[in-house]
């Protein structure tokens, strides 16, 4: 399982503050990292370092047209994906939303903020366990939104999301959000004791 990027999220907006280049730099990495090797080659040597294609096409044993088409596929990926470490005001609007509907236990409001198709993702101790659809996501987040003791906003990989704690301080989960179209369309909760006490996390807010 590929390692996790966590970063304190201070709350500031990208447009304030010189971190964008950083914020803009891992949502590249995290792009990068959904390209095949041929299409992230491509795609960096050609757009971002200016190599011709005919070069690239040497090192990847491939004619200079054939090249030029992997780059435009993984260029099209990159457009699709955006810039998912950009996180603005709306997206913790939303995900601010969520942590105030699972900590009352509002479910009504849950499902308000939790796209329809929503897909939850959890690594746990027995292995990783995947929810789908509003009504039961928001059902889980109610209950477990009541027994969380201590949480901290950070950036997952460049997602939104926060760190949450034991009362003893010991770590208890990270969970991050992918938020579109003003919902969240999927949520990625580490939970698993052992794959959370080998990361490098932020103390207790």
């Amino acid at each position: 399982m590929s390692e996790l990027v966590i970063t304190v999220d201070d709350g500031a907006e990208p447009e304030e503050t010189v971190a964008l280049a950083d914020s803009v730099g891992l949502a590249l990495l995290v792009v990068l990292d959904s390209l095949g090797p041929g299409e992230r080659l491509a795609f960096v040597l050609h757009d971002l370092v200016g190599v011709p294609f005919a070069e690239i096409g040497q090192i990847l044993g491939k004619s200079a047209d054939a090249t030029k088409m992997i780059a435009s596929r993984a260029r099209r990926k990159v457009r699709a994906t955006g810039r998912p470490a950009t996180v603005g005001r709306e997206q913790r609007q939303v995900v601010n939303a969520f942590h105030a509907a699972a900590a009352g236990g509002d479910f009504e409001a849950l499902l308000r903020v939790l796209d329809p198709d929503v897909r939850l993702t959890a690594d746990t101790p027995g292995g990783v366990v995947v929810t789908l659809g509003a009504t039961k996501v928001a059902a889980g987040a109610r209950m477990v939104g009541r027994a969380v003791a201590r949480q901290r906003r950070v950036l997952v990989n460049g997602l939104p999301g926060y760190v949450a704690w034991r009362e003893d301080g010991t770590p208890l989960s990270i969970i991050s959000f992918t938020v579109a179209g003003g919902r969240i369309a999927a949520i990625a909760i580490v939970a698993d004791p052992a794959r959370l006490a080998s990361m490098r996390l932020p103390d207790p807010a």
